[in-house]
């Protein structure tokens, strides 16, 4: 048995293509078979996201699998398998256990570091089982990779800077803070990542959040979701006094918070810090207040220097989180290795206990004649006897290696202790 996979994502496919096979490839779609036809995929899981397509699999016959998933991609003919291989990539073996340890851990995502992925893992995962798709290989190759997302969230820093603008303007807020609850938001404007910023606030516990729109309908709303207040823009002056946080992303074209205004609030405020994120362009908040004391002011440049910094951070932390990728796909590869040479292992214990037994019924007479501690004792020392008979053996089957190799090994002492010809004559008894 081997572990495959086959797939697409936002590095080889166009969007198109990937919301095409996306709306096709439910959970399922590479089903175990029926009796009458079974299919050559034994175990399937299907991961869909807005940035890749993927089904990892297993399957004695990897080429003949592939070829099933490639025909259920095709089901209805939309797309010929032309047109489909610029874009897919397939791994077998380690590769693909690998790529499972990678996805898991973000390692292959658009950004590096990201928590979705794996929650759209473990989803596919409880779809997987749901359907009954999954068996022995796939439910411990599953566990394995989120123990290794795991471990590498734990040893490694690659989810520890910010490398979204609305996610570091948090972070740079926690910085000048160092805590933000109890602390007051106020957005001049509704952009997207003004809401963004403003949900990371809310999730750090901040007190209040008040929304100033020009639409006030459309501050009604926003504030609303966050159990805030809605002000016109002709009141912000009155909320600056008030506020800590302070985010902008109007489209206005000219300044609306000007120094001399700032200045004003400040001495109102008793130069309590006052911190801004102008994240419009063209820029809402004069440049010069952050010349004022206790003023705190950055702009969408400053924050993408920020997050152009901590994307090269998380890409250093790659590197160590890619060492432990491989070490943890050996693990697993030995594991499966192991399970190869189970049947010659028991098949060996098995006879060597038959040959034990078969000594102990000849002895006999003679044993019936001991007390029972002897017999007890006797039992004991014929037991330990084929343990350590059974030992080096079995270690000898147990060792890593590649699959061949392994094959190789089980193959030799099934010959040595001559179990194949027993295991032929006990079928045709």
């Amino acid at each position: 048995m081997e572990i495959g996979l086959i797939g697409l994502n936002h590095k080889t496919a166009p969007v198109e293509l990937r919301e095409q096979l996306s709306s096709t490839c439910v959970q399922g779609a590479v089903g175990m078979g029926e009796e009458s036809a079974p299919s050559v995929v034994k175990e399937a899981l299907t991961l869909t996201t807005c940035n890749r397509v993927e089904i990892l699999l297993t399957a004695e016959d990897l080429d003949r699998a592939f070829q099933e998933v490639i025909r259920t991609w095709e089901d209805p003919p939309r797309r010929t398998e032309a047109g489909l291989k610029p874009y897919i990539y397939v791994y077998r073996g380690d590769e693909a256990i690998q790529h499972l340890f990678r996805v898991a851990a973000s390692l292959d995502s658009l950004v590096v570091g990201e928590p979705q992925i794996l929650g759209q893992l473990k989803t596919a995962y409880r779809e997987a089982v749901k359907n009954r798709s999954t068996g022995v290989i796939m439910n411990r190759l599953l566990h394995k990779a989120f123990t290794v997302a795991k471990r590498i969230r734990t040893e490694t820093g690659i989810a520890d800077n910010a490398v979204s603008i609305s996610f570091a303007a948090v972070e740079l807020a926690k910085k000048i803070f160092q805590d933000l609850a109890g602390k007051k938001v106020l957005l001049v404007g509704a952009g997207e990542m003004a809401e963004l910023a403003a949900e990371h606030l809310v999730h750090h516990k901040v007190q209040e959040i008040v929304v100033a729109n020009r639409t006030l309908e459309r501050a009604m709303d926003l504030a609303h979701r966050w159990r805030g207040r809605a002000v016109s823009l002709q009141e912000v002056p009155q909320a600056l006094s008030e506020a800590d946080i302070v985010i902008s992303s109007t489209g206005a074209p000219d300044l609306l918070i000007r120094q001399d205004q700032v200045k004003a609030i400040m001495k109102q405020r008793k130069q309590r810090p006052l911190f801004f994120i102008d994240i419009a362009v063209p820029r809402d908040i004069d440049p010069q207040v952050n010349h004022l004391d206790n003023v705190y002011l950055y702009d969408i440049d400053d924050l993408q220097e920020v997050v152009a910094h901590n994307i090269a951070s998380r890409k250093n932390e790659a590197l160590q989180a890619e060492r432990i990728v491989q070490e943890e796909a050996v693990k697993f590869r030995n594991w499966m290795n192991g399970l190869e040479v189970v049947p010659t292992i028991v098949a060996l214990r098995n006879k060597i206990e038959d040959i034990r037994q078969g000594e102990l019924k000849k002895a006999g007479p003679v044993l019936q004649e001991l007390t029972p501690e002897q017999q007890k004792a006797i039992e004991a020392m014929s037991q330990a006897i084929i343990n350590k008979i059974l030992h080096d053996p079995i270690t000898f089957l147990k060792r890593p290696g590649d699959p061949f190799q392994v094959s190789k090994q089980a193959d030799l002492t099934q010959k040595i202790f001559n179990l194949n010809t027993e295991a032929e004559a006990e079928e045709n008894s």
